[in-house]
């Protein structure tokens, strides 16, 4: 029985073609249920309910304050689970004002993140698959270009040790945008870690939005966040 389940999974995805490792002690019934290959393994990776191939939805912006009655906003709508959030409040920026300028409103910007932590063995991967064959593992996500400042998005990805602190791996990214002329569109951030030792069982995947407060709430969006695991290995990094 157990040698039928490894069948399956080696005509599912081919992996003997590939030369991946397949031991007779794996749970190769548990690895065909979680289907662990060419699967996203993040929870819940459009948390405010849009898509890339939709261009953004244009923000309100009336000018006008809330109602009195009304709380301002200072987070943005979204569905959240699956996501460990936290917000980082940046002082105002005054470098370009003027000695004794009297400024009615300035904006307050802070760093919305979302962060998971992937258990790749959870997922349905195995030791010898991590350690020896070290598959791709593909980083795709796409963040909203809301023009707010010139810095609204950050990624940083980190493959983790057992111990889930150890860094093995890790891929930043802090682009700088362009605010000479108006685009709002969403952009595409990418990586593929290959080649990165063995030891490797989880995955920390962490991005940062600079939201914007000023009379009104603004914020960048983020959608479609991904991490898959790939049967093929790339000749390079």
């Amino acid at each position: 029985m157990a040698d039928d389940w490894k069948k399956k999974c080696d005509s599912q995805w081919q992996l003997g073609a590939h030369d991946v490792p397949m031991p007779d002690n794996v749970d190769w019934k548990s690895v065909f249920e979680k289907k662990p290959f060419e699967r996203n393994l993040l929870q819940n990776p459009s948390p405010y309910g849009v898509n890339h191939t939709i261009p953004p939805p244009e923000p309100p912006r009336s000018g006008m304050p809330p109602p009195p009655n009304q709380p301002p906003q200072f987070e943005p709508d979204g569905n959240f689970s699956g996501w460990k959030s936290s917000t980082e409040v940046l002082p105002y920026d005054t470098s370009g004002i003027p000695p004794g300028v009297v400024v009615c409103h300035l904006p307050q910007f802070r760093w919305f993140s979302l962060e998971q932590l992937v258990d790749l063995k959870a997922e349905g991967l195995w030791d010898q698959l991590l350690d020896d064959f070290q598959p791709e593992i593909i980083i795709e996500d796409w963040y909203e270009e809301s023009q707010l400042h010139k810095s609204i998005y950050q990624l940083d990805v980190k493959l983790l040790g057992a111990d889930g602190k150890t860094v093995i791996k890790q891929h930043t990214y802090n682009p700088e945008e362009n605010l000479d002329c108006y685009s709002h569109t969403w952009k595409k951030v990418s990586h593929v870690f290959s080649k990165y030792g063995s030891g490797v069982r989880y995955i920390h995947f962490l991005h940062r939005l600079k939201n914007q407060f000023m009379i009104e709430f603004f914020n960048t969006k983020v959608t479609d966040s991904s991490i898959t695991i790939k049967t093929s290995k790339a000749s390079v990094e």
